[in-house]
């Protein structure tokens, strides 16, 4: 039994004690690996459109938007930039003067081409009464990182990815978050000439994310004629998890219970506060200049067409079943299309009768719809497209990460490695069933999908527990189709030094 100051926290925070429990309970237990029973491939899984497809997919998009629905841009842009310059950072705390390693050598040779530079510039000359290029012909090199890093200058090393300035333009350079208004001007406009862009951010960069949209909307929008709409939220403290010791017990500080932030997964519960038909997903540094955005917009749309194409089906088949007027040839054909189009099997359904089989159709027709992008493998990091053995036994297409899988038994890690995609975070995403009501999201979870990590606080060992990943597990019950998108759609910023890539300039 908690005691009550640890209940007071918890009421709080909007976590109930039976949360807590099966917190605790999958410390002590982990959690199951996903039995894999393929890599999503060309040939299983992952739709390729040809260029003869092309043009029904981008007509069946623009025929949506003539229908004015509300298309959401949504972009998870809480991440901090500081690991963006973990190797400058170390070049500060080094007893070093001089740029030894590859990437800063590379740094200070072309800091010229960083769309930060000029103001990085006034900084140093405010500051240090020199120019940057005055501090490096010298040799202070640091006063020139700590003019970027800290909070006398830029303060890059405490802000968030989308307020860094990313690329360069004749008029100014833009921030990460100006490139997502770009974006969403470009794909997600509707009849209304409306954008509606919704970022999740952190609670101390909110105020600086409203400012700069204040001072940068009006100028997007008589650009490209729109009328935007953007608004903020931040992860809810109800979704934050409790930290666990080496014991698998409750982790105090000062006797008071740690709770950390669920990871990305928690922002399923602000992807359902938002009503729209369709939401766009993608991470804050996936963003290149005008120059090259020319197949993203493209590609947006060739996904947002499959999605409506396929919505459309699934709705047609839905109605038709509520109706009762549908013939077994096409109780046939819905079953088809749910094992060939949307790559969902079960090997029960032979043995169903006819009530039973409509109501497991009807069951997995009515879901939330998503489609997801998927690169070749070139050796990026992160999850990957798979076909899945689910709780009830049923095989569909996941995104799964490394952590999801058993490496250490060879049949699935060859499983794993055959991989020739890899999940890029590119999303498009249908929230209303046929109906026109919006779904539950968090009804749709798969809560043995997270998983736990070790960390350290205050000198002792620190379990961490993170929620199923927004676009894995809390989004495992979805219907899913796999769409390959090419190479030139996915262009991250993981480093400072990835702005200075061809892409980027």
């Amino acid at each position: 039994m908690l005691p009550q100051e640890d209940l007071n926290l918890i009421h709080a925070k909007g976590i109930s004690v039976q949360q807590i429990d099966e917190q605790l309970d999958y410390f002590k237990k982990g959690f199951p690996f996903l039995p894999v029973i393929a890599s999503a491939s060309i040939e299983k899984g992952i739709k390729r459109i040809a260029e003869d497809e092309q043009a029904i997919y981008l007509d069946a998009w623009f025929a949506y938007l003539e229908q004015n629905k509300e298309i959401v841009k949504f972009v998870p842009a809480s991440g901090a930039a500081s690991r963006m310059f973990k190797d400058l950072f170390e070049f500060l705390s080094s007893d070093r003067t001089f740029p030894e390693t590859s990437f800063e050598k590379t740094f200070f040779d072309k800091i010229h081409d960083f769309a930060f530079y000029e103001t990085l510039d006034k900084y140093c000359i405010s500051n240090e009464g020199k120019s940057a290029d005055q501090l490096i012909a010298s040799g202070s090199y640091k006063s020139v990182v700590e003019n970027l890093l800290s909070a006398k200058g830029l303060n890059y090393g405490q802000l968030p990815k989308g307020l860094i300035l990313f690329h360069s333009y004749p008029e100014g350079p833009r921030t990460a978050m100006e490139e997502h208004l770009v974006e969403g001007a470009l794909y997600a406009c509707n009849q209304s000439r409306q954008v509606n862009v919704h970022f999740t951010v952190s609670p101390e960069h909110r105020a600086l994310f409203e400012a700069l949209t204040l001072e940068k909307m009006p100028e997007y929008a008589q650009k490209f004629g729109v009328v935007y709409q953007v608004d903020f939220s931040e992860q809810k403290s109800s979704t934050d998890t409790l930290a666990a010791d080496s014991e698998n017990q409750p982790f105090r500080e000062n006797g008071k219970l740690v709770f950390r932030p669920g990871g990305h997964g928690a922002l399923i519960e602000n992807l359902n506060d938002i009503a729209a038909d369709v939401v766009f997903i993608k991470n804050i540094d996936n963003v290149v200049p005008d120059s090259f955005k020319a197949v993203t917009v493209r590609y947006k749309q060739l996904i947002a067409g499959v999605l409506v194409n396929y919505q459309q089906q699934l709705f047609e088949y839905l109605h038709l079943i509520d109706s009762g007027k549908y013939t077994q040839e096409q109780l046939l054909e819905m079953l088809y299309f749910l094992q060939d189009k949307l790559c969902i099997k079960n090997p029960e359904t032979k043995n169903l009768e006819d009530v039973e089989l409509v109501l497991y159709i009807k069951s997995k027709l009515n879901r939330p719809l998503r489609v997801c992008g998927m690169v070749r493998n070139a050796g990026e990091p992160g999850g990957g497209p798979f076909l899945t053995v689910n709780s009830d036994q049923t095989v569909s297409l996941q995104v799964l990460e490394s952590s999801q899988i058993d490496l250490k038994n060879p049949e699935m890690k060859a499983l794993f490695e055959q991989g020739t995609h890899f999940n890029p975070v590119d999303l498009v995403c249908a929230l209303k069933n046929y109906k026109g009501e919006k779904f539950d999201l968090p009804q749709y979870v798969d809560k043995n999908t997270g998983f736990i990590s070790l960390k350290s606080k205050s000198g002792r060992e620190l379990k961490a527990l993170e929620l199923p990943g927004l676009w894995n597990g809390a989004m495992s019950d979805w219907n899913t189709v796999f769409v390959e998108v090419p190479i030139e759609t996915f262009n991250p910023v993981k480093t400072v030094n990835d702005l200075l890539r061809p892409e980027h300039q």
